[in-house]
């Protein structure tokens, strides 16, 4: 074995595609099953704008736990919390969201998922400061913590706004579908694929291109080196807390308009997706996070559609098939 030269470049890992090929394969395998090719293509753009929802709640999870250790059980509050203070911002709007014109929803629409996300990053801040700073380390105690955390809170909104379900129909411009030959593709979720491409693309820039990212991953790796720099790492990872909650905020109005209507309850089952997608993608891997969203939407609606008795199990199954494959993932990052 001939050894390196000095200025010998380092040789480059092999990229490991298998995990994005699986969408991609997914969708070609149940083309015959569909049948039709509207639908199909109906069921694949409707699957790409859920799982980009998905994606975008499960980001801030799966960033929580790859980068800081966290289990944050009480991540759905985040989600419920993002929800209703949008419905409070678009609520004297309301003139605004019937109007036909894009631009004049999307004015209203903007402030409201802004201030959602500052909501939720600030509640991420108090959260991270008393209930998760007191338990670093400690898995067990932040399972307990952050659970009874998500019951506080499913409660004070219970007790704030009743138990009632309030409705958040979608602005008149983004109802509707885009008619291509005999494909209908909502508008909304043409949006909502848009928008959690960008996300994940940010979040990829942040984390490998910015002396910020290097600085949080060096962190994750050696801690007291990057405290020996003068850098104060515990602000890095409360800041990183505070960004995936606003991510929760940002996704739980998202999938309030998918569904047009907000209770406290609603980040109920979303939790228990949301950790199977962390699950699939490997323990704190955004690019694992971004394909296990997509994979686990194009199974529930491909279920759905094909076998619907099997549409409420077909995400365990998915889980077990991949952990089956490769059990720490598709892209584990860490040991744990």
């Amino acid at each position: 074995m001939t050894e390196l030269a000095a200025n010998d470049p380092l040789p480059k890992p092999k990229r490991d595609i298998a995990p994005i090929l699986l969408p991609i394969a997914l969708a070609l395998l149940v083309i015959p099953l569909v049948g039709s090719p509207s639908t199909w293509l109906t069921l694949t753009a409707a699957s790409l704008a859920m799982g980009m929802m998905i994606f975008i709640m499960a980001s801030g999870l799966t960033l929580v736990f790859g980068l800081m250790d966290v289990l944050n059980f009480g991540h759905g509050a985040f989600i419920a919390v993002g929800a209703y203070v949008a419905t409070l911002v678009l609520a004297p709007f309301a003139a605004s969201i019937q109007a036909d014109s894009l631009w004049m929803n999307l004015a209203v629409l903007a402030p409201a998922a802004l201030l959602s996300m500052a909501v939720s990053g600030a509640l991420g801040l108090v959260v991270e400061r008393v209930l998760i700073l007191p338990v670093y380390g400690q898995h067990l105690k932040q399972i307990l913590m952050t659970t009874g955390g998500l019951i506080v809170a499913e409660q004070t909104l219970y007790a704030l706004w009743g138990p009632q379900i309030i409705p958040m129909p979608l602005p008149t411009s983004l109802r509707g579908s885009f008619i291509l030959g005999d494909v209908a593709i909502a508008k909304y979720r043409v949006l909502a694929t848009l928008i959690g491409l960008a996300v994940f693309i940010a979040i990829q820039l942040v984390l490998n291109r910015t002396k910020l990212g290097l600085l949080i991953r060096a962190g994750v790796e050696n801690r007291e080196m990057v405290e020996a720099l003068g850098y104060r790492i515990r602000r890095l990872f409360l800041g990183v807390f505070m960004t995936g909650s606003a991510l929760a905020g940002l996704g739980g109005v998202m999938w309030a308009l998918y569904r047009e209507q907000v209770h406290a309850s609603m980040s109920d089952d979303l939790t228990v997706l949301i950790f199977i997608v962390v699950i699939i993608g490997g323990l704190g891997s955004i690019g694992g996070c971004f394909i296990g969203a997509i994979l686990v939407a194009m199974v529930a609606n491909y279920g759905g559609f094909l076998v619907p008795k099997l549409a409420l199990v077909s995400n365990i199954l998915l889980m077990v098939a991949i952990l089956m494959w490769r059990p720490r993932g598709l892209y584990a990052v860490t040991s744990r």
